[in-house]
């Protein structure tokens, strides 16, 4: 696991601003006859890069410029990976083609249409941009690839948002901010959405591997039912309540489920923590409050805590998505299911 570096944060550069950088660098070629060392663009909040140029080729009517992309001290599974843009002239106006490592869409609810490849709107919308700076060449056919892309894919959510064979062109401002939420949520919100256009009725979010696995299998829930809630269960269930899905199960760790109950709706560590000496109150066992995790007091208190924690953690989700059902499962370290409420 990465760890985050002390000291100021450097920023990076999405897929769909390296995507840009080398079309803009291949049209170049295209116009002048010879590549750049490296190349500048201007992102849609004003930011300049500059992208050195790592793969470049050429042919009569097309050129390709490869980007490798740097997320600065985001721990972004496509750092360091390789975005390649190819140009050909050809084609009426601007279209886009999905090359190796660049996945197409299958489902609906994305922003993109179905069979169309996975470029996000705002990536289309620079690069579109960029040809516009190019007047000479009106018709063009953008092909994007990403060597290596589609075994990247597999540590994405790609595959449960029904997008097949490779990775998306992302990016809303151009820029990775380190440790940013916003991509996080973002692919919850992309979840909803086609869990929705696929008309499921059942959803669940979980807070890891280990209860997303109880609760898939205790419902029977196709993948794309499940919604990588992680930590942020706030996010989910305020796009739910605007979004909504008949039934949602919130499942999670004794732990970030203790944090859920006593209100806490973002349950990182590093921004929530179980209020120990509330929580023995509530449980009447004085010596909670010396506990120091939850499965500490977990273990001097037993099932009653279990059931106070699904009880309240079911209430606390219910009140922010009160036109969907919940249900919430809480299990422990191995898997097994201490209590269940909805």
């Amino acid at each position: 696991m990465a760890r985050k570096p002390t000291g100021e944060l450097r920023r990076g550069w999405t897929t769909g601003a390296c995507a840009t950088a080398a079309v803009k660098a291949a049209l170049m070629r295209l116009r002048d006859g010879a590549f750049g060392a490296d190349v500048g663009i201007t992102l849609p909040r004003g930011e300049t890069p500059v992208f050195p140029l790592a793969h470049h080729a050429a042919g009569d009517g097309w050129a390709e410029v490869g980007i490798t992309k740097d997320a600065g001290d985001d721990p972004d599974v496509t750092h360091g990976a390789l975005v390649i843009a190819r140009v050909d002239l050809d084609g009426t106006g601007v279209t886009f083609k999905a090359g190796e490592g660049v996945g197409t869409v299958t489902k609906e609810g994305l922003p993109i249409a179905v069979g169309e490849p996975a470029i996000n709107p705002v990536p289309r919308q620079m690069m579109q941009g960029v040809v516009a700076e190019f007047p000479e060449f009106p018709d063009v056919c953008i092909t994007i690839s990403i060597p290596d892309g589609a075994q990247i894919a597999l540590k994405t959510w790609n595959p449960r948002l029904g997008i097949e064979g490779g990775l998306s062109i992302l990016g809303t401002t151009g820029v990775v901010r380190p440790f940013s939420c916003a991509a996080w949520i973002a692919s919850i919100h992309r979840g909803i959405d086609v869990a929705r256009a696929e008309e499921l009725t059942h959803v669940a979010g979980c807070t890891g591997a280990t209860s997303e696995k109880v609760v898939q299998g205790m419902h029977g829930l196709p993948d794309h039912a499940m919604l990588d809630m992680g930590d942020f269960a706030g996010g989910l269930l305020k796009y739910l309540a605007k979004h909504p899905v008949p039934r949602i199960t919130i499942g999670g760790g004794i732990g970030k489920m203790t944090k859920l109950a006593q209100g806490a709706v973002d349950l990182h560590s590093g921004r929530s923590q179980v209020d120990f000496a509330a929580l023995a109150e509530v449980l009447e066992r004085p010596e909670v409050a010396q506990a120091n995790t939850a499965l500490a007091a977990y273990e001097l208190v037993g099932a009653p805590m279990a059931e106070w924690v699904a009880q309240h953690a079911q209430a606390k989700a219910a009140a922010m998505v009160p036109n969907v059902v919940v249900d919430v499962v809480v299990i422990d370290r191995a898997g097994t299911v201490l209590a269940q409420r909805g």
